[in-house]
């Protein structure tokens, strides 16, 4: 048997098994590597060329960034800083949810890392103040999308790394596609807040307010310190990752005194598990990339999108098809590394910019998150609020309305994406 087909079947059967992502890449790999003329030497060359990068740097500094402010009290300030604003309306928690998964999308850089956090907190603080569990579940996790499209962002800094686009300028360009999610999920919410009847808080007081606004203004300032030293070119998006986790610590440590000297190895080591884990996944999906590359798997995929049509739209719909069903099935990262090879040469060949097919294509990926039957960020919030997938999706079909309605302003307006670019050296 064809070699490259042997190595398919070995990993659609071990997707179907539910063999985590990075071992199924392995195997298959090594599968075909076996079955084929290829050295197998070319196995550790290809999986250190992956991570050879200096770009790679932001991954395990975001992440730790992450890590040092959830542990340091920030995610719980920037949840009391946006009840001063919207805590006074109907269905205060679910515009909390909102606006808080805005703020700490400029932190966290994934959007487990927003279901994690935020979800732990506010799904429990929702059930208990008398929404429906599906309800508050289902906006927790599709405002969790957000995450990896306002920068920081660790799937971009692996397209980045993957295809030579500027990190910097993806991040930038994920600026406005995130705030449009954020201020259309409000549509949906209101209309359902209003029609459940749901609870609002009495409002601050002035003094309360400003006591909590200063109390909050460390973990507020963060995302506008990160975006503007991008933007200006103060610092490039690794040193913008490394300015970041500095700034955590000092906070966390010093200023809010919830991290404590004997809390910050056991955080390094739970970031050096977590972090492991990507790399590794990003080594192995590497290789995977290559055979694809070797038996010019993206060049057929191209020629066989373009025979259907070489129409701007036309090939810009079959891509969000192709994204979208690979994000329903595959790990996001992983998806990122293959995919991006395949499709980026037919972006560029009816004249897409590059940073709105990176922005469309994580998005469609990051849709699959909160999409069965993987779903991750889905389940990862059903699990916290304890309720079934089934019962969430019902709840969830607003919020699919407005996500895929920002996918398509993203696809079809290239403005929306490069222009904040432009600003950027």
């Amino acid at each position: 048997m064809n070699p490259i087909i042997l190595m398919f079947i070995a990993f659609l059967v071990l997707l179907f098994l539910k063999v985590p992502i990075a071992y199924a890449l392995g195997i298959s790999s090594l599968i075909y590597v076996l079955t084929s003329d290829v050295s197998i030497a070319i196995i550790p060359e290809k999986m250190f060329y992956g991570i050879n990068s200096f770009t790679m740097v932001c991954i395990p500094s975001f992440m730790l960034a992450g890590n040092l402010m959830n542990s340091g009290g920030i995610t719980k300030r920037i949840v009391e800083f946006c009840n001063v604003f919207v805590g006074h309306i109907r269905g205060s928690l679910a515009y909390i949810n909102i606006l808080a998964s805005v703020m700490f999308a400029g932190i966290s850089g994934t959007a487990l890392a927003d279901v994690a956090s935020l979800g732990s907190m506010l799904i429990p603080a929702m059930k208990d103040e008398g929404y429906d569990d599906d309800f508050s579940v289902s906006i927790t996790a599709s405002t969790s999308v957000i995450g990896p499209i306002i920068p920081p962002s660790v799937p971009m800094v692996i397209a980045g790394t993957m295809t030579g686009i500027s990190i910097s300028k993806m991040f930038v360009g994920g600026i406005i596609p995130g705030l449009l999610m954020g201020i259309f999920f409000v549509i949906p919410t209101y209309i359902i807040c209003k029609k459940k009847n749901y609870p609002k808080n009495e409002r601050y007081s002035k003094s309360k307010k400003i006591k909590v606004i200063k109390n909050a203004i460390w973990a507020v300032i963060m995302p506008i310190i990160l975006i503007g030293g991008i933007l200006s070119g103060i610092f490039t998006a690794t040193e913008a990752s490394i300015v970041t986790v500095i700034y955590a610590l000092i906070v966390g440590l010093f200023v809010y005194k919830d991290i404590k000297f004997k809390d910050v190895p056991i955080i390094f080591k739970n970031t050096i598990y977590s972090a492991s884990s990507v790399i590794i996944l990003v080594a192995i999906a590497n290789l995977f990339a290559w055979i694809l590359t070797v038996e010019r798997i993206p060049q057929q995929i191209a020629d066989g999108i373009l025979n259907i049509s070489t129409n701007y739209f036309i090939v810009i719909i079959i891509m969000n098809i192709i994204l979208l069903f690979t994000g329903m099935f595959m790990e996001s990262i992983a998806a990122i590394i293959i995919m991006f090879p395949v499709l980026l040469p037919v972006a560029l060949s009816v004249g897409m910019n590059p940073i709105q097919f990176s922005i469309m294509a994580i998005l469609n990926l990051m849709i699959g998150l909160v999409t069965p039957p993987v779903g991750l960020c889905l389940t990862t919030a059903s699990q916290i609020g304890k309720v079934s997938v089934a019962k969430v999706l019902r709840a969830n079909i607003a919020y699919y309305i407005v996500l895929f309605g920002v996918l398509i302003t993203v696809s079809f307006i290239p403005q929306i994406t490069t222009l904040l670019p432009e600003f950027v050296n």
